[in-house]
């Protein structure tokens, strides 16, 4: 058996995932149809009334049976894809995270941050690296930041406990547990100091993203009403001219018209 690289993806954790997606599918359409459609043939080839019901009943029951199973399947499926992929998450941030592993992370992602992404890949792919880039940073901020709240708490606890210990010496356990206290404090601010700086950054790449689409926009606009307006004056003078054909047309007309000169 493969044994997974700490922090890196492995050709098992591919197939693991191709996995996870085709099964539910598979497993459905395997459960649910295959009995029923065999019944249903039963049903339209019988001869006699009572076992075409029979079969009819059977194909009914079946079906039911298989969905029901199959919906198991998808569920359970499901909820173990979903423990393996928070399982895989912690392993590749467990040595910070990547630009190319933030597709893994996907479900860690604000709505926000997922639309500008795809957004950029179609319409800027140099901004879209960078904010990829920026994503793993505040990803992995982000995750110190939890984990160093968590690691407070636990520490806070058996700093309590070891206080309300009575007839025991606890200053050096005290002493030991409260600079694990300052030290997870330290970690903690200065990762939200980090992860203040990658929000800002992404903050600033939209922006720029935003203005440079802008841009183009306006000056699309521009080249298109700098050519309406050139073109404008020799429509005025096709407009002209047609006026002019059409007035000298209307006098000949009348000119040639017998009842007109009497």
């Amino acid at each position: 058996m493969l044994t997974p690289k700490h922090g890196k993806i492995t050709k098992r954790d591919e197939t693991l995932l191709r996995v996870f997606k085709w099964v539910p599918w598979l497993g459905f359409f395997l459960l649910t149809f295959p009995a029923p459609i065999l019944f249903l043939l039963l049903f339209i080839t019988a001869t006699a009334t009572d076992t075409a019901a029979v079969y009819l009943i059977l194909a009914l029951l079946t079906l039911g049976l298989g969905a029901l199973v199959s919906l198991l399947l998808v569920i359970l499926v499901f909820f173990f894809r979903r423990r393996w992929l928070r399982n895989l998450r912690d392993r590749l941030a467990a040595d910070g995270i990547t630009a190319s592993e933030v597709i893994w992370f996907t479900a860690e992602l604000t709505s926000a941050e997922r639309k500008a992404l795809t957004e950029l890949r179609t319409q800027n792919p140099l901004l879209a690296d960078a904010y990829q880039e920026t994503l793993a940073s505040r990803l992995t901020a982000s995750r110190i930041r939890q984990r160093a709240g968590k690691e407070l708490l636990r520490i806070e606890r058996r700093i309590n406990r070891a206080r309300s210990l009575s007839g025991v010496d606890t200053g050096t356990l005290i002493g030991d547990l409260q600079a694990d206290h300052d030290r997870f404090v330290q970690l903690k601010s200065e990762a939200s100091g980090r992860l203040a700086e990658a929000k800002a950054r992404l903050q600033t790449i939209e922006a720029a993203a935003s203005r440079s689409l802008n841009q183009k926009e306006t000056d699309l606009m521009l080249r298109r009403l700098n050519s309406a307006q050139d073109q404008l004056p020799l429509v005025l003078e096709l407009a002209k001219l047609e006026h002019q054909a059409l007035t000298e047309s209307q006098l000949a007309v009348g000119e040639s018209d017998p009842e007109s000169r009497d």
